[in-house]
């Protein structure tokens, strides 16, 4: 591990605003952000940019990243206690432990931005948008709660289209080409280190936000497309 790292690592474990496998903390995040605002998720977060964006734009609102890779988060949770977002916190755990940390209900929102789309078939368990993961949401997500999906992955977002439809979801918004949108909302402006590196490279960017159904969802029933049928269907 590089010594950068190794200092990265050093150092948010001083940070106020990261927890690092926290114990004891579900259903009592108001008390760590002293106050009963609504709590918004980044899933797999990098470097927190839309936590921090969204931070800013909403401080009525509490927003919490959550990644496994802690010189990652080490940048997000800088430069929100250098511009003393005290809505904006990350938590360094993995994905599929989450009903670990939160509470059912406790969560009104999450956003998940340029995942690693697993594009070989075989992986696609790990996506973030997979019923897999959805079923691991869906308890802990509050009433009303929605999530969306921003993504240069084609695949990834053609992907989630079939899961919306096939696991009984509603789909609130679809916009296959964001910057195509005149003006572009501003929740959709805020960019991540990856989305930049991808306008750069001239790639479109889609978005998706949705709301799981209200039954219990049991993922291994859930029938989907291939991703290779889900081609066939536009060609």
């Amino acid at each position: 591990m590089g010594q950068k790292k190794l200092e990265r690592f050093a150092e948010i474990e001083t940070f106020p605003n990261v927890l690092i496998y926290p114990e004891g903390m579900q259903g009592k995040w108001h008390e760590f952000f002293k106050n009963s605002h609504p709590l918004t998720l980044e899933l797999a977060c990098g470097k927190g940019d839309y936590t921090v964006g969204l931070a800013r734009l909403f401080p009525e609102r509490n927003f919490m990243g959550v990644d496994l890779k802690g010189n990652r988060i080490w940048r997000g949770a800088k430069t929100a206690l250098e511009e003393n977002l005290g809505n904006a916190a990350f938590l360094r755990t993995q994905i599929d432990k989450l009903n670990n940390y939160f509470a059912p209900g406790e969560v009104a929102e999450i956003w998940i931005t340029f995942p690693d789309p697993f594009l070989r078939q075989s992986k696609s368990k790990k996506r973030l948008t997979h019923p897999r993961f959805l079923a691991l949401y869906q308890p802990l997500l509050a009433p009303g709660a929605t999530i969306n999906l921003k993504t240069d992955s084609e695949e990834l977002y053609e992907f989630t289209k079939e899961v919306i439809q096939q696991a009984g979801c509603k789909l609130i918004e679809n916009i296959p080409d964001v910057y195509a949108l005149q003006p572009v909302p501003a929740l959709l402006q805020i960019q991540t280190h990856y989305e930049r590196s991808h306008l750069a490279d001239g790639r479109t960017i889609r978005f998706l936000k949705f709301q799981l159904p209200e039954a219990p969802m049991d993922w291994r029933t859930i029938k989907l497309a291939t991703d290779e049928e889900i081609a066939d269907r536009k060609s």
